[in-house]
C-alpha cells in the first residue's frame, strides 16, 4: 500500500523522477539561500526578486520561444538590473532599499505579465508564471544542478562574512572590504536560484520553496548548520509529497509543492520545540529563559 501511494509513482514514469530531481537540486540550492535572507530580514526581498526576473524571462520568450537559455539569461539580466539599481537608488536618494526594490519589482512584474500576455497565449503565461516542473528535460536539470553546485560552493566560501553581515553588518563593513563583496554575491545567488527555479515553478512560486522551508526549521533549531539541514530536508519532502499529491488528485504540481511547505510551515509554528506556540505555552523552570 506504501509503496503504491509513495514509491510507485517515481518507479513508473520518467517524468516524476525529473521533477523530483528537479525539486531536490533546487532544495540543495535555493534553501540555505532562504536560510540567509530569513537571517538578514531580507525575505520579502525574496519575493520582490523573483517578480523582478518576469520580464527578462518574457524577453526570452519573445526572441526564443520557450527555450531554455534565452528564458534564464533574461531572467538574470532583470533580475541583477533590479537588484542593481534599487541600491543605487536607496544610496543616492532619501528612499529606502526595500521601498525602491518594491517599486521596481511592482514594474517588473506588470511590464513581464504584459509582454506574455499580449504576444503569446494564456498558455504561455501560465508556464511563466506557474512553471512546469513534470516537463524538465535534460537541459533544465543540468541548468538545475549547476546552480545548486554554483550556490553550495560560493556558499560555503562566503559563509563566515554570510554569518557576521547576518549578526553585525556593520562591524563587518568596518573590520573588513569583504562587504560590500558579500552582499552583492548573495543577491547574484539570490537572483541565480529564482532563475533556476523559475523554470520549475513558475516566477510566482520560486521563491516559495526558498523561504518557507526557512521559516519553517527556524522553529525546530537556532544553529546555522542546523537551519540549513532542517531547511533542505522541509524542503525535499514537501517537493516529494507535493508531487504525489498532485499525481494521486491531478492537481497543478508547482503550487502543491508550496502548498506542502506551507503545510509544514505550520505544523513546525505550531510544534516545533525552538519557539512554537506549543513549546511557548509550556511551563518553564526557573533557569530557563
Amino acid at each position: 500500500m506504501i509503496w503504491d501511494a509513495v514509491f510507485q509513482p517515481f518507479a513508473d514514469f520518467g517524468f516524476m523522477r525529473r521533477a523530483l530531481l528537479g525539486c531536490i537540486a533546487i532544495s540543495v540550492g535555493a534553501t540555505p539561500v532562504g536560510v540567509f535572507l530569513m537571517l538578514r530580514r531580507m525575505s520579502l526581498t525574496g519575493d520582490a526578486m523573483a517578480h523582478a526576473i518576469l520580464p527578462g524571462a518574457a524577453v526570452g520568450y519573445l526572441v526564443s520561444g520557450l527555450s531554455l537559455g534565452a528564458m534564464t539569461v533574461g531572467g538574470l539580466i532583470a533580475g541583477m538590473a533590479v537588484a542593481l539599481a534599487s541600491g543605487f537608488v536607496s544610496r543616492l536618494t532619501a528612499l529606502r532599499e526595500d521601498a525602491s526594490l518594491a517599486a521596481f519589482y511592482l514594474i517588473s512584474l506588470a511590464l513581464g505579465v504584459l509582454i506574455v500576455s499580449t504576444r503569446g497565449s494564456n498558455v504561455d503565461l501560465m508556464h511563466v508564471l506557474f512553471g512546469t516542473v513534470l516537463a524538465l528535460d535534460d537541459a533544465a536539470l543540468i541548468l538545475l544542478c549547476s546552480i545548486a553546485s554554483l550556490s553550495v560552493l560560493t556558499l560555503a566560501v562566503f559563509l563566515r562574512p554570510l554569518v557576521l553581515e547576518c549578526a553585525d553588518p556593520q562591524f563587518l563593513r568596518s573590520v573588513s572590504r569583504l562587504s560590500a563583496v558579500t552582499h552583492f554575491t548573495f543577491l547574484a545567488l539570490v537572483v541565480a536560484n529564482l532563475v533556476g527555479g523559475f523554470h520549475a515553478l513558475g516566477t510566482l512560486m520560486a521563491v516559495g520553496i526558498m523561504i518557507l522551508p526557512a521559516a519553517a526549521a527556524r522553529f525546530w533549531t537556532v544553529s546555522i548548520g542546523g537551519l540549513i539541514a532542517a531547511a533542505i530536508a522541509i524542503a525535499v519532502l514537501s517537493s516529494m509529497s507535493g508531487l504525489l499529491l498532485s499525481y494521486h488528485y491531478s492537481l497543478p504540481s508547482g503550487p502543491a509543492i508550496i502548498l506542502m511547505a506551507g503545510v509544514a510551515y505550520g505544523v513546525s509554528l505550531v510544534l516545533g520545540p525552538a519557539g512554537g506556540l506549543v513549546a511557548q505555552a509550556l511551563p518553564r523552570r526557573h533557569f530557563e529563559v
